[in-house]
């Protein structure tokens, strides 16, 4: 689908959250074409608040919600097939607690370049803030004035970026790979230079690291990094950390493709091997 922008939602077990991003993208400047919503695993429960909420309004872009089992933490997988689920040229990823002020997909629009991916930003909410956006997502919306006294009382970890933005053509295309900042709850490219490194890895299993080896490997492939930090800035919702027993597994498995001069670019499993576990549609409009 020529020009055609698809936002891919990771999410589990938050349809509270889920509910407020997708409100937030029914607002933005520029409306994505279509919304993916890959899910993890999340129970009954969960499933059926998002349902619920996705049928009790109209929205400006199709929407297609996928669901897998719940087998642990499996997030290049569930990234995987929504993107095989996704019909757009152009990728969006933004994770399901991860809420984007109006310009959010004008921005990531404006930056891309052929050759080049974005890796972008997020502003870090404490829990008080984050049960009061929840309540009334509309905040997210509002002035300056506001996010500068959340910041005063410690509630976020930053606001200058809301305002001092850096224009596209100032920002600088790095081949270089570098761990710091990388984050794919707000990251995006052209479709074919997904495919082209076959995807996320599903052989990271648990948190950490799937994010880095896919920068690493698309930058082994020849792309260049954008930072769209001070630009691309998401509300990330505060929440307890997963389980990161699988850490350090998941780094010595990257630090090994790195240091191995003849390591593929693409993933060994990937979108075109892949798992045996394949995504339920449960619904779509």
């Amino acid at each position: 689908m020529a020009n055609e922008i698809s936002i891919i939602i990771l999410t589990y077990n938050r349809s509270d959250a889920l509910n407020a991003v997708l409100n937030a993208l029914a607002q933005q400047e520029t409306i994505p074409s279509e919304v993916v919503i890959t899910d993890d695993g999340s129970n009954a429960s969960h499933t059926q608040i998002t349902q619920s909420f996705l049928h009790s309004q109209e929205w400006p872009f199709r929407i297609k919600y996928i669901w897998h089992p719940d087998i642990g933490f499996t997030a290049s997988t569930a990234r995987n097939q929504g993107v095989l689920n996704s019909g757009g040229n152009y990728l969006i990823f933004l994770d399901g607690d991860c809420i984007p002020r109006h310009d959010f997909v004008s921005q990531h629009v404006h930056q891309r370049r052929q050759g080049c991916f974005i890796n972008g930003s997020r502003i870090l909410l404490d829990q008080d803030i984050t049960e009061e956006i929840i309540r009334r997502p509309e905040l997210v919306q509002n002035s300056i004035l506001f996010w500068m006294k959340q910041r005063f009382f410690r509630r976020i970890n930053k606001w200058i970026p809301m305002v001092a933005r850096i224009p596209p053509f100032l920002r600088h295309a790095s081949p270089h790979f570098k761990w710091s900042g990388i984050r794919s709850c707000n990251f995006s490219l052209w479709r074919d230079d997904f495919f082209k490194v076959n995807g996320f890895d599903e052989a990271f299993v648990g948190w950490g690291h799937e994010d880095a080896d896919f920068v690493w490997r698309l930058q082994r492939a020849g792309l260049k990094r954008i930072n769209g930090y001070w630009s691309t800035e998401v509300f990330h919702l505060w929440h307890f950390e997963a389980s990161r027993d699988r850490e350090s597994a998941n780094a010595r498995r990257l630090g090994e493709r790195m240091t191995n001069p003849t390591s593929s670019y693409k993933a060994e499993q990937g979108l075109l091997e892949g798992s045996s576990h394949r995504s339920e549609i449960l619904f779509s409009v």
